[in-house]
């Protein structure tokens, strides 16, 4: 898989891709980062930013995602709905038992499609099959799971059993508000899938952890970001 070329780009690399992580990292709007980058004296148009995010912001997530170890075995899916362009979609969502976030999928519909369209991509994904399968009472998880004939695996379906996957929907709402909701099915998607590879690299249990292990699992971030971007240490 190719670095991404920054090649005709009138900033240098290390500006650029300080830009899109800051956009995917945080809770901030093309114009948040603008400012802060002025703040530093570097002087680019949020639009500039903008462009920037959608080159190079898939390349880098589908690098971060080739990086990922192998998932835990137990796979926890969940779907929340979210308005685009006036219009109710879903978000399904599936993380693994250590938050991981193995995709995510925006459906016009709550369904049995929908929830076997999910199952396929993320077994085609991850190349495996899970342990176990944890959703909520919706009855499109168990249908899909008939269906597909998926006996394999437990199907563990009880309230409050899939928390880790409605936790997980907590970023994307905050940034849903701060973008004032998505314009289009098609760039939630590609935002949702970028957002999600950066947040599977940062996140670092933090109250899990001893302060000197902490700080050298953000730096294996930072270097797994950087190598991802193409961009030199």
């Amino acid at each position: 898989m190719n670095a991404p070329s920054y090649a005709g780009y009138r900033f240098p690399s290390d500006i650029i891709q300080r830009a899109v992580w800051m956009y995917l990292r945080f809770t901030l709007s093309y114009r948040d980062v603008e400012e802060l980058l002025a703040e530093r004296g570097i002087s680019v148009a949020y639009e500039s930013i903008r462009r920037w995010v959608l080159s190079f912001g898939p390349a880098i997530a589908r690098r971060l995602r080739a990086s990922r170890p192998k998932p835990h075995g137990r796979w926890h899916l969940d779907e929340v709905f979210v308005q685009i362009s006036g219009r109710q979609m879903y978000l399904w969502r599936a993380v693994d038992a250590e938050g991981e976030v193995l995709d995510v999928l925006v459906q016009p519909k709550r369904d049995r499609r929908a929830a076997q369209k999910l199952m396929r991509k993320l077994l085609k994904k991850q190349g495996m099959a899970p342990e176990a399968w944890v959703t909520d009472k919706c009855p499109a998880y168990g249908a899909a799971l008939r269906e597909m004939k998926l006996s394999g695996a437990e199907h563990v379906q009880r309230k409050r059993a899939n928390n880790r996957a409605e936790s997980s929907h907590v970023p994307v709402r905050r940034r849903d508000r701060k973008q004032q909701g998505f314009k289009s099915a098609r760039s939630a998607q590609r935002f949702l899938s970028m957002h999600a590879a950066t947040y599977n690299t940062f996140t670092v249990p933090r109250p899990l952890v001893s302060a000197p292990t902490h700080r050298l699992l953000r730096a294996e971030a930072f270097d797994m970001w950087r190598s991802a971007a193409g961009v030199a240490a």
